[in-house]
This record gives structure tokens, sequence and C-alpha cells, in this order.
């Protein structure tokens, strides 16, 4: 499933206010879809992956690729937010930018419960997941006009074939 953008700003503010982690779950779910994360390279971004100042973050890909991707001045005013606050991390988990009640990595099965907790408190009668925000993400780059070889690097693809299925889709809607 794809989400409108719509349903993606209802899906982020569908954050369950009454978590403790509301602020950190919502900055997750911005990022996933404003940067196009995957699950792992979202519970892996470190803090040292930052660069606000120059609109961008690095990703540490599949295979430990490294790529930089640009990140909207909303997601990193929100970061900005989030890291203000107080967290006691781990030791070895210091440079974490999101952390557990424990102050270590989240699970991939977290960030899952999030996204369709999220989803639910929204009211979206569709499968989402993390992956949807990344989906949704690359769809709605290809239906605005945008280069599909930069989308391919935005997403982390190896090969331009896994990119093009979002051109496929976007003539669809189109």
């Amino acid at each position: 499933d794809t989400l409108s953008t719509e349903e993606v700003d209802t899906l982020i503010a569908g954050v369950d206010s009454s978590s403790r982690h509301a602020f950190r779950n919502r900055c997750m779910l911005e990022l996933l879809y404003s940067c196009g994360l995957r699950v792992s390279e979202l519970t892996q971004l470190n803090k040292s992956d930052l660069f606000f100042e120059k609109g961008l973050i690095r990703i540490r890909g599949k295979g430990e690729k490294l790529r930089w991707v640009p990140v909207a001045d909303s997601a990193s005013t929100l970061i900005k937010e989030y890291m203000k606050k107080k967290h006691t991390p781990a030791k070895g988990f210091e440079d974490r930018l999101f952390l557990n009640n424990r102050g270590k990595e989240l699970t991939r099965n977290m960030v899952f419960a999030i996204v369709k907790k999220a989803a639910l408190v929204a009211n979206i009668n569709k499968n989402v997941s993390p992956h949807t925000l990344r989906h949704s993400f690359a769809t709605h780059l290809v239906e605005n006009g945008a280069d599909i070889q930069l989308v391919q690097h935005m997403m982390g693809h190896a090969s331009i074939t896994t990119t093009e299925r979002y051109i496929h889709m976007s003539q669809r809607h189109l």
C-alpha cells in the first residue's frame, strides 16, 4: 500500500500522545517518511550522522554502504528538539539517536509496533508498516517529477530497476 500525503500527515499526528515516548515516536515516523529510510537505517542512526547545517543526514544502508540524504527542515527541527530532552544511553549507545527504555538501540519489532499503533490511532485502514512510509516517500517523489536516478540514490538502491517500479506506479497515478 501507498499512503497519500494526507494519510502520512494523519499517521504522524496519530502518534499516541499519552505515551512517554510520543515525541521520539513522532520524530521516527517523520524521518522514516521524509528521508525514505529502511527500519534498520533508522534504528542505527547516530547523532554524528546528522548534518543539519548542510541539510543532510548520513545513512548506513545495506552492505554498510554510505549515502547522503536531504533532510526536511520540519524533520531537522523535530530532531533538534528531541535531542534537547534528557536521554540516558546505556554504555556503547551514547551516539545512538533513538533509544529504548533501557537506553539501547530500538529493535525492528519496536518500530513496526510504533507504526502499527499510529496507523490504528489515525484510523488508516491500510496495511501500514515502516516500509509503507519508505514506499510512499519514493512514490511521492516520482509523482512530483523527481529524477529517477536521484530517487535511486536517496533510496540506496544498487540497481535502477529496483527504483523503476515507482515510475510505473506514478504512471498509473497519472
